[in-house]
Parts: structure tokens; C-alpha cells; sequence
């Protein structure tokens, strides 16, 4: 297992992981990869005999980002990593290779705090039992898409 930032070369993918775990994340085009790659700090990939496995996308505070999750951060925390997204392609789950990014991160960053959010509905259960397990903790329930959509905002503080 490795563990490395993406690359422009990565990108199609990564797209194809994060398409093939719909709804768990949500659905994204070529560009806005693109633009994560210029905004996110980090963006990892971890790779399994050199084969791209899964990616971790991380924002910090203050990035022109429209997504409600984001913001509800922002609002209410200063110093924390916002996961915006995980997705491990499915024949590598249960590898702890989700773990192994969390772990990279946290032990690379000076950051308080590390938040995310986690589908309620549609529910996402293997998730939720997976960031509880690292020690997250629920602070709040967003809902979103008019009720469509709710999660759970979850913080794990260092």
C-alpha cells in the first residue's frame, strides 16, 4: 500500500471510484475533480500494487466551496480538516485502506480537528460504524436538497 497527493493523470480514476459509490458521495464531473485538485489540501490517493484504490479529498477553511456541509463547518469550527469525500473501490474495501488515509492525514496536519459528514438518508450505516469506530462523534443533523437528503455532521478533535 501506498500512500501519495493526486495527479492530474489520476483523475479519471478517481472519478470512476467516486461514480461507482454513488449515493454514498455525490456525483461529480471531470471538471470539478479538476478543481479539486487545484483547492484541496490534501488530495490523496492510496494505491494497491500500483493501482489506484481509493482518494481522500480534504478542504481547509475558506475556499469559495458551495457545498452546505462545508459551510456548516465553517460557521461553527476554526481549525479543522474537512473530508469532503473517501470512496474505496470496492473490491479493496475492508483492507483498512480508509483507516490508513485518516491515519495519513491526521498525522500529517497541524489541524485540531478533522469533520465530515456521513449520509443518514440514504442511509449509510457501514460508513457511519467506520468513522465511529475512528472516534468521530455526531455534533449535528443536516437536512439538505429539501429533505431529500439528511446527514450526520460528525468531528473527531485531536
Amino acid at each position: 500500500m501506498n500512500i501519495r497527493k493526486a495527479q492530474q493523470e489520476d483523475l479519471p480514476k478517481i472519478l470512476e471510484i467516486n461514480e461507482a459509490s454513488v449515493p454514498h458521495v455525490s456525483s461529480v464531473e471531470l471538471s470539478d475533480m479538476k478543481r479539486f485538485l487545484d483547492d484541496a489540501n490534501p488530495f490523496l490517493v492510496v494505491e494497491v500494487e500500483a493501482e489506484v484504490a481509493g482518494f481522500m479529498i480534504v478542504l481547509q477553511k475558506g475556499l469559495d466551496y458551495q457545498s452546505l456541509n462545508y459551510k456548516f463547518f465553517c460557521d461553527n469550527y476554526d481549525d479543522f480538516n474537512y473530508v469532503d469525500r473517501i470512496a474505496i473501490k470496492e473490491e479493496f474495501r475492508g483492507q483498512k485502506l480508509g483507516t490508513a488515509l485518516y491515519d495519513h492525514l491526521i498525522r500529517n496536519s497541524d489541524k485540531q480537528m478533522v469533520t465530515c459528514e456521513v449520509n443518514l438518508k440514504p442511509p449509510n450505516p457501514k460508513s457511519m460504524g467506520f468513522h465511529k469506530s475512528l472516534g468521530f462523534s455526531e455534533v449535528a443533523v443536516q437536512e439538505t436538497e429539501e429533505g431529500r437528503k439528511s446527514v450526520a455532521m460528525l468531528v473527531k478533535r485531536m
